[in-house]
């Protein structure tokens, strides 16, 4: 396994080579249950801490899904829940406290905080932008595939988009120069162009993935993304099993509408990497049905990707991040449960919410998972 994955996942590549289900983390002494050694939840001698922060809009009740869920599993985690919010800054955590749960427990889930067009006081770097700076967040990782089941334009799509969110765009440099001009400023540097180009080539590899597309406008932004391209080509020659390709943002975006089949792992910049993702999102079902996930070089966070409604918004996203987070944490069995339940309800198509062509509600799409699971 790459370097850069071992550092993103420390606790499983521990206990993978432990005998014991008792491991030391940085901070406090954990214990999870092993897959590889077939530990029964009986064998638990402790339980997981897990940042959770609810988020905005339908955040609050889809988290209340995931607790049922976990409940109902017997998943050895707790939740310390911290609450977040540019809308309602009055009630919100501070962030050196949110920071803090991050890094007190090393993995934690987080709905969408709603980022206002005018930031508060002014501020030009949102809440999430200042999360992911303070936790190093430079990856994020959303995979597109479609779920059997649902009636779509496009079927067989199983590819990843692979996101650099610290920089780019989303620097939070702008200014006016004169009144009338404002200058807004992309950052790209090598170090961070190539660490996410390593990151892409290194989960390529873990997951068994043949073929990396870099996605730029360097026709246009020949020294910033030249750079980032230049960062991509140099990682590539590393890995000499895996092909690399490169493509210009608006062609990637014509080409995922009309062959989406064509795309392995996608690599981005932040803005192209935030466009291609929701763009994806769309072909497989929409942003209740897609997970997300954002690393550092000490954890991970798994955020979902949604609309706000009431009663009938799809929980499959969150659920599906509580997958991704199950098996992080190596509760593998638990993890397989879990998505063996979502997609037994998702293709029998009985129990629909509106965004896949139905008419259920919320709650009726989580007992029909909460039934298989008991």
């Amino acid at each position: 396994m790459a370097s850069t994955l071992r550092n993103i996942r420390p606790l499983t590549n521990t206990l993978r080579h432990a005998k014991l289900n008792f491991v030391s983390s940085n901070n406090a002494a954990v214990a999870v249950s092993l897959c590889v050694e077939d530990v029964q939840h009986s064998d638990i001698l402790d339980i997981l801490s897990l940042s959770f922060v609810p988020g905005d809009g339908v955040g609050p009740e889809l988290m209340l899904c995931v607790r049922e869920v976990f409940n109902t599993l017997g998943a050895p985690v707790e939740f310390d829940e911290i609450l977040a919010s540019e809308l309602l800054p009055g009630r919100s955590s501070s962030l050196t406290d949110i920071v803090a749960s991050f890094r007190r427990n090393r993995v934690g889930m987080k709905g969408i905080l709603t980022t206002p067009a005018i930031g508060e006081g002014g501020d030009l770097m949102s809440l999430n932008m200042k999360i992911r700076r303070a936790l190093d967040l430079y990856a994020n990782v959303v995979r597109i595939k479609t779920v059997p089941g649902l009636k779509l334009r496009h079927q067989n799509i199983d590819f990843i988009v692979i996101r650099e969110q610290t920089e780019g765009e989303y620097s939070a440099l702008e200014h006016e120069s004169v009144r009338g001009v404002v200058e807004s400023l992309k950052i790209t540097t090598y170090e961070n162009s190539k660490r996410i180009a390593k990151f892409a080539f290194d989960f390529a590899t873990k997951f068994g993935r043949k073929k990396i597309t870099a996605v730029h406008k360097a026709n246009i932004m020949k020294l910033g993304d030249g750079l980032f391209l230049e960062s991509c080509k140099e990682i590539s020659l590393l890995y000499p099993n895996i092909e690399l390709n490169t493509m210009i943002v608006d062609n990637t975006c014509m080409q995922l509408v009309s062959k989406p089949q064509q795309f392995d792992v996608l690599v981005c910049p932040n803005l192209y990497g935030n466009i291609v993702s929701n763009l994806a999102v769309g072909l497989v079902g929409g942003a209740g049905m897609v997970p997300g996930e954002s690393y550092s070089a000490d954890g991970a966070r798994h955020p979902f990707l949604t609309g706000a409604g009431r009663n009938i918004a799809n929980p499959t996203s969150m659920l599906l991040c509580g997958v991704n987070l199950l098996r992080y944490l190596n509760l593998d069995n638990l993890a397989t449960r879990l998505e063996d339940a979502l997609s037994s309800v998702i293709k029998q198509q009985k129990i629909k919410t509106r965004d896949i062509g139905g008419y259920a509600t919320q709650q009726d799409f989580l007992r029909a998972i909460l039934s298989r699971l008991g």
